[in-house]
């Protein structure tokens, strides 16, 4: 996620906090003027000022091993000033933990750092910059690659690593006794009292990764962390990763004299992907121990862990991504055994929202799954005495309806109650519920209209929630089960301060009868000529959900005070609804999507007679550049577009993401050729408008090359916008506010 601006999955997805639609109170300008009229003046430069329009919020939210504290670090808007606050959860009750000298020097701003790459990796990926020791009286912060230990007690910070390369990922024991980290891609362990650092695994190629995670494990499995310590405090297992056969991506800085150049590791469609397996290393060092599970050297995998000393469980996911096996392994003598076994014929296992969740205390583990065609939670035991002996035992199916589970937020072990988050009642919705192990008890949390989340302390007695609507601001809470809740923070009140208006959630039909969510924005003043050309804000695909209710978008708002209609729908491939609705585009990309999307505008004018069909345009970022492309290039409804880093060829894109949905090459040369836009550049339609960050590691700026080159070749006119070095976010206020003014001056040219 880019902080403030961006909810991002697999490509920028143009989301509900940001480019999510923005609706209306009434066609009227009375009813406009009924609402609280507007305090501050909305531009694009307050949208991209420090802190945007809400105030820059908590960061980096921990809960202490021992429940009693939920920790944050809360900046000023600029970055400038920062301190780490506890609110105490038995008394909800504010304290500064770490002061704001302190932590200056302990964990600096990441959205300062330089280089464009690192702060989208630190950002994107919420690499933490503190964890607790399991004692709850230490912390460890990880100040930009180099580790500090702090005393609570005596509030004082010990240099633990002064390598000149960067220590990341550390982490405690459970026993608190060492501390682990990686360092070029390799594991060191030392005691907490520092001194003694061992290094356990030597491997020196920078192709080979111990523990340490790459681009597209990152990315497209929401990877975070690639080894864990044994629950006695004696072993680490760790995933070893051999990149030596996936191609390079030369990403190429050039605003020097002399062009520096970045090789990414980045396997495409088809490539070579890492060759991964599992290793077991003593923590005091020793001989490796290697665990071969199986023989497919294209499988992934993507989660690992303890199930007791000696059992480690780990998932083995095949290259087509619609099997997955679960292993139990002897971490002694290495003999595994799989478990459980989940196929999903013609779809794929949905990483997106939920995993396996292991509990302790009843030796069992809630396993999601399509299988019911919606996203459930399962619940399975295992023999606690011998895990191995015998396969997993599904013992019941804990949700079930016509809804599905967005993810496990926390689990009561004591109490054998799972929380998580779920749409039940309404896919535009996200709240929190709960549900007993035994499959009774199934409780909604919260009820206010929007979308909440929770972090929950590890004894989930208590719980972080966090909360936006579609007339509320941002809010974090501190909230007891079966209590109440404390707030921490408050956003600033973005829909009053600036007069963001209630979204118009509106609903249509599919050709094949399916219900599709779509939000309208209309101007505040019908237009004397009694027409509104209508901009469509597209993201199409299986990362993001635009449509929800959530915080009105302020971009939305600045152009619909410009006279434009701003609209959004979700078409089937979008994320939040059943396995029926999400697979409707397996193996194509774009036909399904674009007829979805003209179905939809086409009821919306039938709906809405004042919306000029003629001054029509769409836009969109990442897959909803993509979406763009494709509409202009095979309908000609479109007046104008703008295509912002969009994946252009998918064979261009990564092999995980772009395989999921489409299948392997090899299977489906057809459905990949007709993705293709660059081939369909003699059909462009419209005023098109093109731009790239040349330093996006995620969607490469070859994908505009392409399409530079094939629209050159076809004879046809667009305009086009480069942006030295920025990556797939195209982040900072500079680069921001001129993006957003060439789009909303490109829509202003073409439409009126």
């Amino acid at each position: 996620m880019i902080p403030g601006v961006f909810t991002v999955k697999k490509r920028i997805v143009v989301s509900a906090s940001v480019f999510a639609l923005a609706g209306v109170l009434s066609l009227l300008a009375p009813l406009w003027a009924q609402s609280s009229s507007p305090k501050k003046p909305l531009t694009i430069e307050a949208m991209y000022a420090p802190g945007g329009l809400t105030g820059r919020g908590p960061e980096n939210v921990e809960w202490s091993p021992d429940g009693t504290k939920l920790s944050f670090v809360q900046r000023d808007d600029a970055g400038e000033h920062g301190e780490l606050w506890y609110v105490d959860a038995a008394t909800g009750e504010k304290k500064i933990l770490v002061s704001a000298a302190k932590l200056a020097s302990l964990a600096p701003d990441a959205t300062k750092v330089k280089d464009e790459r690192e702060r989208e990796r630190l950002t994107r990926y919420h690499v933490a910059a503190y964890l607790w020791a399991p004692d709850s009286k230490h912390l460890i912060f990880d100040s930009q690659g180099q580790l500090w230990l702090f005393d609570l007690a005596t509030n004082t910070a010990v240099q633990f690593t002064s390598a000149t390369d960067p220590d990341i990922d550390p982490k405690f024991s459970p026993d608190g006794s060492h501390v682990s980290y990686v360092r070029k891609h390799n594991l060191y362990v030392q005691p907490a009292t520092g001194g003694g650092e061992k290094q356990l695994t030597k491997d020196t190629k920078d192709d080979l990764f111990n523990g340490d995670i790459d681009w597209v494990y990152a990315e497209e499995l929401a990877v975070r962390s690639n080894y864990f310590w044994s629950p006695d405090s004696k072993q680490i297992v760790f995933l070893h990763m051999d990149e030596t056969k996936v191609p390079t991506y030369p990403i190429t800085n050039w605003n020097p004299t002399h062009p520096t150049v970045d090789n990414e590791k980045y396997p495409k469609v088809g490539d070579p992907n890492p060759e991964v397996k599992l290793g077991v290393v003593e923590a005091g060092g020793g001989k490796l121990r290697w665990i071969s599970l199986t023989k497919d050297a294209e499988a992934y995998i993507p989660r690992f862990g303890w199930v007791s000393d000696g059992v480690i469980w780990a998932e083995v996911l095949n290259r087509e991504q619609d099997k997955m096996d679960l292993y139990f392994v002897d971490a002694k003598s290495g003999k595994s055994r799989i478990v459980l076994t989940e196929t999903t014929p013609g779809a794929w296992m949905d990483f997106d929202h939920v995993e396996v969740r292991f509990l302790n205390s009843s030796r069992g583990f809630a396993w999601p799954s399509w299988r019911d065609g919606n996203m459930h939670l399962y619940y399975y035991t295992f023999d606690k005495q011998n895990p191995m002996a015998a396969d997993a035992k599904l013992e019941r199916q804990l949700t079930r309806g016509d809804f599905a589970v967005m993810g496990i937020e926390g689990v009561d072990e004591a109490a054998g109650t799972v929380f998580f988050s779920s749409n039940q009642g309404d896919p535009r919705q996200h709240h929190i519920f709960s549900v007993k192990l035994d499959g009774t008890g199934s409780q909604q949390l919260t009820h206010d209209e929007g979308i909440y989340s929770g972090e929950f302390s590890d004894d989930g007695k208590h719980y972080a929630q966090t909360f936006s609507g579609p007339t509320a601001s941002r809010r974090m809470s501190l909230c007891t089960v079966g209590g109440g809740c404390a707030p921490v923070w408050q956003a600033h009140d973005e829909v009053a301060e600036y007069g963001l208006r209630v979204p118009k959630f509106l609903e249509f039909k599919a050709e094949d009868g399916t219900t599709l969510y779509g939000r309208l924005l209309l101007p505040p003043e019908t237009p004397a000529s009694g027409k509104i050309p209508l901009i469509v804000n597209i993201y199409g695909g299986p990362g993001g959900q635009t449509v929800l209710k959530s915080t009105p978008n302020a971009f939305d708002e600045i152009l619909a005070r410009k006279g434009f209609a701003i609209f959004s729908v979700d078409n089937r491939g979008t994320p939040g609804r059943d396995r029926k609705f999400q697979t409707a585009i397996r193996h194509e990309f774009g036909a399904i999507e674009l007829k979805d999307q003209m179905t939809a505008i086409d009821q919306l004018l039938a709906q809405y007679p004042q919306l000029d069909k003629d001054r029509t345009a769409i836009w969109g970022w990442s897959n909803g550049g993509s979406m763009t492309l494709y509409a202009m290039t095979h309908s000609d409804r479109f007046r104008a577009g703008v295509a912002v880093a969009p994946v252009t060829n998918q064979i261009n894109y990564d092999s995980i993401y772009t395989e999921r949905y489409m299948g392997l090459l090899k299977d489906d040369a057809a459905g990949y050729a007709q993705s293709d836009v660059t081939k369909s550049a003699a059909n462009l339609h419209g005023a098109l408008m093109l731009a790239h960050g040349t330093g996006d590691d995620n969607v490469h700026f070859q994908n505009s090359i392409q399409m530079i080159d094939a629209l050159i070749k076809a004879g046809k006119q667009f305009r086009l916008m480069i942006y030295p070095n920025k990556t797939h976010s195209i982040s900072g206020s500079d680069a921001r506010e001129q993006l957003f003014h060439m789009i909303e001056d490109h829509f202003e040219r073409e439409l009126k």
